[in-house]
This record gives structure tokens, sequence and C-alpha cells, in this order.
């Protein structure tokens, strides 16, 4: 199947059974996936920073606190229940110095916590943490969501065969 990437302060939504969403080279990024399976329909960000600055830029998911929402109306718009809503994440990772303070990963995923907190949404399944960069695909048919760290397994998050390499 093609896959469709989701860059750095992207998100794409779809109903479309073919596609594959993928995030490649999340390192304290977080992959944020919302999946409504019954549907059949999927949605994933690519959170880049915790909260935008005054004045931000057009990326809309670049920002937790602007990509939850943004991401949320739009697999709603496609027919989405938030009751049907899966949600997973991963990335995340310290990718500086063990001894650096700013802990972005960390903090990327504290933020989107929040703001998934604030629309009544709770994580399902994650791979966060850690030192290494990780890809995730949120597979529209079957609503699959895997994450896979460099040099390591593929392994399912969401879906069938959950916590098993693909």
């Amino acid at each position: 199947m093609p896959e469709t990437p989701v860059r750095i302060g992207e998100l794409v939504a779809t109903k479309d059974p073919d596609e594959v969403l993928v995030s490649v080279g999340l390192g304290s990024c977080i992959g944020l996936a919302m999946i409504d399976r019954p549907r059949g329909i999927v949605g994933l960000a690519h959170v880049m920073l915790p909260e935008s600055p005054n004045g931000a830029g057009p990326l809309r998911g670049r920002y937790a606190n602007h990509a939850v929402p943004i991401l949320l109306e739009e697999v709603l718009a496609l027919g989405a229940r938030p009751s049907g809503l899966e949600i997973g994440m991963a990335g995340g990772a310290q990718m500086f110095a063990k001894t650096s303070s700013i802990e972005v990963g960390r903090r990327n995923e504290e933020a989107v916590r929040l703001a998934l907190s604030a629309a009544s949404l709770s994580v399902k399944a994650t791979a966060t943490g850690g030192d290494r960069g990780r890809t995730v695909r949120v597979h529209a048919q079957g609503g699959v969501m895997t994450s896979r760290e460099v040099a390591g397994e593929e392994l399912v998050l969401l879906g069938k065969a959950v916590g098993v390499p693909v």
C-alpha cells in the first residue's frame, strides 16, 4: 500500500482504506494517532513542540495545543465519534544529552496528554521515551497503529495483535 507522509508540523485524517499514514524520524516529536476502527477513520499528527508562542507559524500540527483539537476536528468531520476513538502516541524520546534539562520529548508528551484531557480523551497505547527515534504507521484499513524504534522491530500499538512484531 502507498504511504502518505506526515512530516513535522503536519497532520492528516482519512477514511480511504488504502491509505497508510507514516511519520518517519520521530525523536522528541510525538506521533499522535486517532483511530475510529468501526468507521474506518484514522488521523495522524507529527507534533514538534508543546505549545505555540505568540505569532506561531502556519503548520497546524507543529504545537500540541493546536494539533490535538485540529486533528480531533478533522477526524470528527469525516464521521468519527469521540466515544469510538482510540488514541495512540509514539516518540517523545530524549534526543539530547542525558544531562540536558531541555527534555523536549517529555514536555511534548505531557502537552499532548493535557490537550487530550481537555478534549475528554485519553491515551490507550504509547511507545514513548527512551533515546531512539521511531517511525509510526497508521493503517486506515483495520485501524492499526505500529511503532518501530531505530534498529528495532515494528510493534503493533493499536489494532490486531497488539504488542507483537508485524
